[in-house]
């Protein structure tokens, strides 16, 4: 939505009372995906769930209200029902939100859960020389068990749960976590440092 309105060397502040019910992790998460939707950087408006985490973090008390009384002071304190203005606004119904994944060849491609095997074989389709493409069952041998695998278009062989934004994020480790388990449970084998996972059978 953001990309599609051309948010490029935008300062993009996310507001609303919903923000009162928004733990400042995910706050956290969706700014610092700014590079994600294209803005200059992405923030919200301080507010008592900015100073429970500074005293959370160990801020002494009167930081904590040197910066109350500062945000206040230069009317950037978030107050119920507050309309700023702006240059521009958006609105987000959450009840459009829907799953969806990011490819599966390009992340900025997103494709809604349902339409995945449509979108992986429509691309599949695509690639060049698609016509003189053998569409034969690789035979693979894992030279530490001695198994072999029977790999054809679309098998996953190597899987893995990364982040260089959101890895902080209480909600999205156990995720992360309830996802890895799951793939376990299905064939997925884990590697030595128990950072990845791989398998071919999910």
């Amino acid at each position: 939505m953001l990309r599609k309105h051309g948010v490029v060397g935008k300062f993009v502040e996310f507001y609303g009372d919903g923000l009162a019910d928004l733990p400042l992790a995910d706050r956290a998460t969706i700014a610092n995906m700014a590079p994600e939707y294209g803005a200059t950087c992405g923030f919200f408006p301080v507010d008592d769930v900015t100073l429970r985490y500074m005293t959370l973090t160990g801020r002494d008390a009167e930081q904590v209200a040197l910066v109350e009384a500062y945000a206040k002071a230069q009317g950037l304190w978030r107050n119920p029902g507050d309309e700023p203005r702006f240059t521009s606004t958006l609105a987000l119904d959450m009840n459009e939100v829907e799953s969806s994944l990011a490819g599966p060849k390009r992340p900025q491609d997103r494709v809604s859960l349902g339409d995945v095997p449509a979108a992986f074989d429509a691309s599949n389709e695509l690639e060049v020389n698609q016509a003189q493409k053998p569409h034969k069952i690789v035979e693979y041998t894992d030279s530490d068990t001695g198994l072999t695998h029977k790999l054809t278009d679309g098998a996953v062989v190597i899987s893995a749960i990364t982040s260089c934004t959101n890895t902080s994020n209480p909600s999205v480790l156990m995720a992360a976590g309830l996802l890895a388990k799951k793939a376990v449970e299905r064939g997925s084998e884990t590697s030595a440092l128990g950072q990845s996972l791989t398998g071919t059978r999910f």
